[in-house]
């Protein structure tokens, strides 16, 4: 159908009712404001523009427009015709695209729970992505950002990293979004830019905010093992008090690796730490002095800086330790055990959990 031909479909009887309320000086009846409304939807769902449209209706008006002298009543009267006409066309219009938009943003929706949840079927799933940019043949990888506040789809927040983001990379293969109040990124697993920029924005934006990215992942399976690495590294600095606006799910592999048997780790920590319950306020002043001096590179001078403990004060606490557990924290023979023991205790949330 030729571009003249569509908008006459939607300029439809416009003419005739013009010309009937130019000589009559009636208004636009309710059905013939309701036929109006309803071509403005089909135009917007057909995909036509609104300027077009307006600019067609205002050129059928005016070749409609009566020809010779005419009362102020009747021109005002074919006026107001075409200001309902045009304005009850373009509410139809914006009706349906709000429509579109919403379903648009539940398709969008459904696609990021099912994939991030690995449900429906792996080649539909598939075929659904490209729809929004994703291969899934390739390797993906996934970032996820979380600040002081839970960010939701088209909020401020979200929308200030898309812009940055989309504005610097190809949209078409980056899927920005929004899952249980945190800020997530999809992207190809080889363009580590796009995820090292969504980091920086992310945690810009989120005031502070920290970010896990995951490995990069084949298939569809593949984005939701990268989504729950980044999530568990998440879990894992909030516990450890790991350093770092931005973590590296590659660079914590050790951690799950001691998490793994949590029977072997709870009996590594009692057996080594449990004596420390028996000092004078319990084991958390003696717990968070080996946090701090493990933390320090074992240097004395700092760990009691990061403690505000004098250095006499901090190697008493050392002392103590040794006295109550037999290890010797400055010894490297018992070094490892006990450190291994203190990352268990946090994993663990030890002594506030009871093993």
């Amino acid at each position: 159908m030729s571009e003249q031909g569509i908008s006459a479909r939607y300029l439809d009887g416009f003419a005739g009712v013009l010309a009937e309320v130019a000589s009559t000086g009636r208004r636009l009846t309710r059905e013939e404001l309701k036929t109006r409304r309803t071509l403005g939807e089909q135009a917007a769902e057909a995909g036509l523009g609104l300027r077009a449209l307006v600019v067609a209706h205002l050129a059928a008006a005016r070749a409609a427009w009566p020809v010779g002298p005419g009362s102020t009543e009747s021109t005002l009267a074919a006026l107001a015709a075409v200001e309902q006409a045009v304005d009850v066309f373009a509410e139809g219009y914006e009706r349906a695209q709000r429509l579109t938009v919403r379903r648009e943003e539940a398709a969008r929706r459904e696609f990021i729970d099912d994939l991030l949840y690995g449900r429906s079927d792996l080649g539909r799933l598939a075929e659904r992505a490209e729809r929004f940019g994703l291969r899934l043949s390739r390797a993906h990888a996934v970032a996820v950002a979380e600040g002081p506040q839970s960010y939701g789809e088209g909020g401020a927040v979200a929308r200030r990293v898309e812009a940055e983001v989309l504005a610097r990379f190809d949209s078409h293969s980056i899927l920005l979004t929004t899952k249980n109040g945190r800020l997530l990124c999809i992207a190809p697993g080889d363009t580590d830019e796009v995820l090292d920029h969504f980091a920086r924005q992310a945690s810009a934006a989120t005031e502070g905010g920290r970010v896990a990215v995951g490995r990069p992942r084949t298939g569809p399976g593949g984005v939701v093992q990268s989504y729950e690495e980044a999530l568990a590294a998440l879990e894992m600095a909030e516990r450890l008090g790991l350093p770092g606006p931005v973590l590296r799910a590659a660079d914590l592999l050790v951690y799950p690796v001691l998490a793994r048997d949590r029977q072997a780790m709870a009996d590594l920590v009692q057996h080594t730490l449990g004596p420390l319950t028996a000092a004078r306020g319990g084991a958390v002043p003696l717990l968070d002095t080996l946090v701090a001096y493990f933390d320090s590179g074992c240097v004395a001078a700092e760990a009691a800086r990061r403690l505000s403990l004098s250095v006499r004060a901090l190697t008493y606490r050392l002392e103590r330790i040794h006295q109550l557990t037999g290890a010797d924290p400055a010894d490297p023979a018992h070094r490892y055990m006990l450190q291994t023991a203190v990352i268990g205790a946090r994993l663990l949330d030890w002594p506030n959990q009871p093993l």
